[in-house]
């Protein structure tokens, strides 16, 4: 007789595998220039106080987000500071305050990063705080009912917001890594040759 598999682990080693062995190591060292880099024009970013011309500017701090709703088609494209502040408000913080104790906020009342460095930390923090709420779920917490918080998802069991915010952050911060890339290759390249490297 096989053994009763244990699914609550499993769940979590999907997304902490990736982000041990290959995403987290690979945003080490993002600059404020690479954080900030508009590769499109009409990018949406994360800008100082009252310098943006989406229709909505989120944020309570120093610096706000661009967005709209309902979203243009088609979607502006989007940097890798604005990629981040959705990850780190959309993806978990709001679920972190849903269900695992964390403060209350939205796009709207979140302080974004004004630095790169800061959103690491940012994203360092609501990732860390996910994964233990997970943990803490057990196997018990991952077949009850996801709630009113979320929606559309409400009546879903727990275990299927796992895997779905699994697929939210290899999504988008694979779409980070990238564009870590693709700046290395354009704008960093040339940055070196202007430098004589």
């Amino acid at each position: 007789m096989s053994e009763e598999i244990i699914w609550n682990p499993l769940l979590r080693d999907q997304f902490a595998w990736h982000w041990t062995q290959q995403l987290r190591p690979r945003l080490d060292g993002l600059s404020d220039e690479e954080y900030f880099w508009e590769p499109a024009p009409g990018s949406w970013n994360v800008r100082p106080r009252g310098t943006g011309s989406a229709p909505i500017q989120g944020g309570t701090g120093e610096v706000t987000i661009d967005f709209a709703f309902p979203m243009p088609e088609p979607a502006p494209f989007t940097t890798i500071a604005w990629r981040l502040g959705h990850v780190i408000v959309g993806v978990l913080a709001v679920r972190n305050a849903a269900h695992f104790g964390r403060a209350a906020t939205d796009y709207h009342s979140y302080e974004y990063a004004a630095t790169a460095a800061e959103a690491l930390a940012q994203l360092d923090e609501e990732y860390a705080r996910w994964a233990a709420g997970v943990e803490a779920l057990g196997e018990a917490g991952l077949a009850r009912p996801c709630g009113e918080a979320e929606g559309e998802w409400a009546a879903h069991p727990m275990a299927a917001l796992v895997l779905h915010i699994n697929r939210e952050l290899i999504h988008h911060l694979s779409e980070v890594c990238l564009l870590r890339d693709l700046y290395l290759h354009t704008t960093g390249q040339k940055e070196k040759s202007d430098h004589g490297a």
